[in-house]
């Protein structure tokens, strides 16, 4: 029962979670003890599922791009040709750990305007960091013995990164790609802004308003999508680590 309590508290949470953003008008009873008289206790500005969507969408894209361009880096500083740009290519991801969310989006907005356009470059440059060190100490702490093996074998270098040093590095890059996630999910909601669709719209609302159920609802909704998003990469990383393992 131990085992599967985690499990079924993750399938709650999910189901939870579909039902409010489907029918979030069920759930007033519970939400109108935190709002005053005749103001509305459920986000009425806008669709709670559509922003969801935009919120995951905008998180989607910032990733997708962090991961292709931190693992190319990764790969290139690991290669002989490319290992004197490592100090280079650490000074890059790092800018966005070094300038806050906030004061890239103040930087963004006057080159590429409004909107999801800031979003996406501070969640892209937020996201570097942590995928690219994972991907450099992967490829960078592969068995002795199995790159050898690969070598004496007459894989070509390509063939190598390719059959064996990827593969085996998968399940570190994928926790770099689950801390991005994480962190660009709470993050998003900065870009609301910057009129950004996202579901810091509802948190937004909620402040200006006073309204603390809008605030709850905003802030639940992206916990939620944080924790079952985490569980689900930690569950392909740990297929891809017993995979690797066999």
């Amino acid at each position: 029962m131990k085992v599967w309590a985690p499990t079924i508290l993750r399938g709650l949470l999910l189901l939870l979670l579909v039902a409010f953003l489907v029918s979030p008008g069920s759930f007033e009873p519970l939400l109108k003890p935190l709002v005053q008289p005749n103001a509305p206790a459920i986000y009425n500005q806008g669709s709670l599922l559509g922003l969801t969507l935009q919120h995951l969408r905008t998180v989607f894209i910032a990733t997708l791009a962090a991961t292709i361009i931190a693992v190319l880096l990764a790969i290139l500083v690991t290669r002989p040709f490319g290992a004197e740009f490592l100090a280079l290519s650490r000074s890059l991801v790092n800018i966005g750990q070094t300038f806050p969310p906030v004061a890239v989006l103040a930087l963004a907005v006057p080159a590429v305007g409004f909107g999801e356009k800031p979003t996406l470059i501070a969640l892209f440059l937020y996201g570097l960091l942590p995928i690219f060190e994972n991907t450099l100490t992967a490829l960078t702490n592969l068995p002795r013995s199995v790159m050898e093996a690969a070598r004496g074998s007459g894989m070509t270098p390509l063939q190598r990164l390719v059959q064996v040093e990827l593969p085996l590095s998968l399940p570190v890059i994928v926790a770099g790609i689950r801390l991005s996630v994480v962190i660009s999910l709470a993050t998003a909601t900065i870009g609301s802004t910057v009129a950004a669709r996202t579901l810091g719209e509802v948190i937004i609302a909620g402040l200006q308003s006073n309204n603390l159920a809008f605030i709850l609802q905003g802030g639940l909704i992206v916990g939620a999508l944080a924790v079952l998003i985490y569980d689900g990469l930690s569950a392909i990383e740990a297929m891809l680590t017993r995979r690797v393992r066999t």
